[in-house]
């Protein structure tokens, strides 16, 4: 065997860094969890016989892809490990027309929005999709990973595309997100509990990111008691977009931020809520709070 001096190794993984960590983000949907993966792929590199890897981009490919996988199952078999995940990547831009020093922060968001549609898909599904319809990797590799044939491998990639086109927002539909939204902060303010359940889908899913963990609360009876106690509260708040998605963020009377709500809706009811009010997650939202309005 022929080794390489250890400065070309390096120099060779180095130049494939940045792919690598956003085949691992889009897979994981974390920074952190992506830098991780990249950075095990490297120690699992640097302990291989290079004499064995004739493709160093596929061979780094599949590496990262199979550690990639295992965590996302693993989230699947701890579910709180993913709902610490949920919010770990929040992108908050004001709902208007964004000033250009906006543009790469609603770019962000857009690509965080497409991330909420992936959590829907199975971890093999998630794989699939993006190691093929975002970086084109071959079904021959990605059924490797996945311990599938190569016809079995396109039959899951198949099926994640078909998920994520069917979850695709389709123009216009952002206008009827907001409809729902200002049913839902009417309804509350008001505490017509009829008019909640009415925008409320039954199986609403209420998640909560608070300093003490994450509550959530099934079904649109609960979900819609629970807002009713927010009727009469006043906060200074403004509409905003939540990883792509139309929420509200709120204030203080001394400018610190309360809580960020995003509304998830689906043929015009709301099928989830997430509501952060952990300070410490609050804390690296930098937005103003722009005009005085009744909060939702």
């Amino acid at each position: 065997m022929t080794a390489h001096p250890p400065g070309l190794v390096t120099e060779a993984f180095e130049a494939q860094r940045d792919r690598l960590r956003a085949v691992a983000y889009r897979v994981l949907g974390s920074h952190a969890d992506a830098e991780d993966v990249v950075q095990e792929a490297w120690m699992r590199l640097v302990r291989q016989d290079e004499a064995t890897i004739g493709n160093l981009a596929g061979w780094l490919t599949t590496v990262v892809g199979r550690i990639s996988l295992d965590l996302l199952r693993s989230r699947r078999a701890h579910p709180e490990t993913a709902y610490e995940q949920e919010f770990a990547n929040l992108v908050v831009t004001p709902d208007d027309d964004p000033a250009p020093d906006e543009q790469v922060a609603l770019a962000d968001s857009v690509g965080l929005a497409l991330l909420v549609v992936l959590d829907s898909l199975t971890p093999s599904e998630r794989l699939a999709f993006v190691l093929h319809d975002m970086f084109a990797v071959p079904f021959q590799e990605i059924g490797q990973i996945l311990g599938k044939s190569t016809d079995a491998t396109k039959m899951v990639a198949s099926r994640a595309r078909r998920k994520v086109q069917a979850a695709d927002r389709p123009a216009g539909t952002g206008r009827e997100h907001r409809k729902a939204v200002q049913a839902f902060g009417a309804a509350a303010l008001n505490g017509d509990f009829e008019a909640l359940l009415r925008v409320l889908d039954p199986n609403v899913k209420l998640t909560v990111d608070t300093p003490d963990g994450v509550v959530v609360t099934l079904g649109a009876t609960r979900v819609a008691a629970g807002a009713r106690m927010f009727s009469g509260e006043v906060a200074r708040q403004r509409p905003v977009l939540v990883n792509g998605i139309p929420g509200h963020m709120s204030w203080s009377p001394d400018g610190s931020p309360l809580s960020i709500i995003a509304f998830t809706v689906t043929e015009g009811r709301i099928t989830g809520i997430h509501i952060v009010v952990d300070p410490a997650k609050l804390v690296s939202i930098h937005l103003p709070p722009g005009s005085v309005k009744r909060a939702v």
